[in-house]
């Protein structure tokens, strides 16, 4: 499906803005939302969401002279998709791998370290629960 596994800033951007617009918003309430003090041009947001969908992560429907794209992954997807590739390309694929390196290189907070340990706990009882 995606040709070109990676996505600049400026295409998850307006990822970002297709995802929280919701439907199929059209280049014009793509530009509003993601740049409304006119950071990019008309053109430039067009090209990028023509990129997008020749990678496969937007369709688009011409309704009179006006292009509607709507996502082919929800955000969700993409970010799992973007978090294995990363995982696989940087940590030979390995999860714990990837998670040491985010605590041990950032300056966590005693609040960021215990809702990470309430989330791995909560997890964890997820998975006992789901045992036979």
């Amino acid at each position: 499906m995606r040709k070109n596994n990676k996505l600049t800033p400026a295409e998850w951007k307006i990822m970002e803005a297709v995802w929280e617009l919701g439907g199929s918003p059209s280049v014009r309430n793509v530009i509003e939302h993601a740049f409304p003090d006119g950071e990019k041009a008309y053109t430039t947001v067009q090209t990028v969401m023509n990129i997008l969908e020749k990678k496969g992560l937007l369709k688009c429907a011409k309704i009179g002279m006006v292009n509607f794209y709507s996502p082919v992954q929800t955000r969700d997807q993409m970010v799992k998709s973007e978090i294995s590739l990363m995982a696989s390309r940087m940590f030979k694929g390995s999860l714990p791998a990837l998670a040491n390196y985010l605590v041990n290189s950032e300056k966590l907070s005693l609040e960021e370290i215990e809702a990470i340990k309430s989330l791995l706990h909560r997890k964890e009882k997820e998975l006992k629960g789901n045992r036979p």
